[in-house]
């Protein structure tokens, strides 16, 4: 076996595994005043591995094509990347707490794990690797979305998590044995040879996509979202709305296209329905919270609707628009995310929307900041978001699917309205005893720099979504 080709084509997956192993050992040496800088380190040698890797390299596969490499990969590994290294950044306040201090190795190692994990899920070209990607991205979160052990919710959001997954998990599984039950194969590239679109092919893969529907978040596969994303700790909950969304619709759009090619019609009406179900519920769930995090959990559900636009036409287009939505969504997203986290941690775990009325008198950076995240994903010019609303739009009205682009521009009106009530509450509605002046630490203002930028400048620069393009087109 050549060994250079392992390292050429999982270049990213090695360096990942690297980085795991140095924090382990840093986490095992490293005494009580070397754990003061374990987020350093741990940021550090992640920036190291981003940087490492976002240079494409030439196609390939290895171990006889279970793993296969196209340099878009190398762009959604960075993007993965990136939002794990703003959602460490933004976790070094809350883990420097006197309950959490000494748990910060295992914080970072789990993170990564399952960050690895959705690298396999990206590569893979075989179910099976595909499979052993998501269980090494599912199992790790459920330990970090129940980090904060001894709280109620915490526990109650792991259970509820890990019992809904095992349910997924379990289904896909289900779906993809009948897979090779009439295929006899479970490759990519010799299984879309072998679809006919039979029934039982055509629940197979309904079980597939119930699966990844978790993961994603999509209407009817959401209940487990809100409360999930309310009891686990607000870092996880960021990287648990983008991150793991995002690897998840990547390798949803990709299987798609590779293998159930011949059952384009199947896969686009299920599509169709779970994303009108998707954006609409959500909008309608979403004005009636009180509670942030829960409030982001249905706004969370709406942008996974808006995704699947890019995913329904199945052409190069929607490749390059969901991979540019997502990397949008992540800089709005994690920019709210990491205002939420700031408050909670420095005015005593105030979380609820009421608690934000007035915060523009004691806080107007952050509220500003807010306001800027939260029109971006309201889709409102001149904000990134309003560009990668309209990439998606554009690709599946592309597509054919007019009236499904017109229910969404419907439901972006809705969206804008709930956006609306946090900016709000912040600005006009009055509060006696506001939030305290606060002040964030430097990782945590380096975070928010660099979603602000993102936010600002994503859109104004056509060189991003250029770029993206290019690399579409040879996957």
């Amino acid at each position: 076996m050549d060994y250079s080709n392992i390292f050429s084509y999982m270049q990213a997956e090695v360096t990942l595994i690297a980085v795991i192993v140095l924090l382990f050992l840093y986490d095992l040496i490293a005494g009580e005043h070397g754990r003061r800088w374990f987020s350093a380190v741990a940021c550090g040698l992640l920036a190291v591995q981003v940087l490492a890797n976002v240079v494409p390299g030439t196609a390939g596969e290895v171990f006889g094509g279970m793993f296969c490499y196209v340099p878009m990969h190398t762009v959604v590994k960075s993007v993965l990347a990136i939002g794990a290294l703003i959602v460490c950044l933004q976790a070094g306040t809350w883990l420097r707490r006197d309950d959490t201090a000494h748990k910060q190795g295992e914080f970072y190692i789990l993170l990564l794990s399952t960050l690895l994990g959705m690298y396999f899920m990206v590569g893979a070209g075989n179910f099976l690797l595909f499979f052993l990607g998501m269980e090494l991205a599912s199992v790790p979160m459920a330990c970090l979305v129940a980090f904060d052990k001894y709280k109620h919710h915490s526990a109650e959001a792991g259970a509820k998590y890990i019992l809904c997954a095992l349910f997924a998990s379990g289904l896909m599984l289900y779906g993809i044995s009948f897979f090779y039950g009439t295929t006899g194969t479970l490759y990519f590239g010799d299984m879309a040879a072998r679809i006919t679109g039979s029934p039982l092919q055509v629940m197979a893969m309904v079980f597939f996509f119930a699966g990844l529907g978790f993961k994603i978040s999509l209407v009817p596969f959401h209940l487990w979202t809100a409360d999930t994303y309310q009891g686990a700790p607000t870092a996880v909950t960021s990287y648990l709305s983008v991150v793991s969304k995002a690897s998840a619709a990547f390798v949803l759009m990709t299987v798609l296209m590779k293998v159930f090619g011949p059952m384009v019609e199947q896969w686009q009406t299920l599509l169709y329905a779970v994303t009108v179900l998707s954006i609409t519920v959500a909008n309608l769930f979403a004005i009636r919270q009180t509670d942030l995090k829960r409030f982001m959990a249905f706004s969370s559900i709406s942008q996974a609707g808006y995704i699947m636009l890019a995913v329904i036409g199945g052409s190069a287009i929607g490749m390059t628009s969901l991979v540019f939505y997502v990397l949008v969504y992540m800089a709005a997203n994690l920019a709210v995310f990491g205002i939420i986290s700031t408050v909670e941690q420095h005015s005593g775990g105030k979380v609820a929307l009421a608690d934000y009325n007035g915060f523009y008198r004691t806080n107007p950076k952050l509220a500003l900041m807010m306001t800027l995240a939260l029109f971006s994903l309201a889709g409102i010019p001149p904000f990134a978001g309003f560009f990668s609303k309209f990439f998606v739009f554009a690709a599946a009205f592309k597509g054919g699917f007019h009236l499904l682009v017109f229910i969404a521009l419907v439901n972006t009106v809705v969206s804008l309205y709930y956006y609306l009530l946090v900016v709000k509450a912040m600005y006009i509605t009055p509060n006696e005893e506001p939030i305290a002046p606060l002040r964030s630490d430097r990782y945590t203002r380096l975070s928010l720099a660099l979603c602000m930028t993102g936010v600002l400048l994503l859109g104004v620069f056509s060189v991003v979504y250029d770029s993206i393009n290019v690399f579409s087109f040879g996957l």
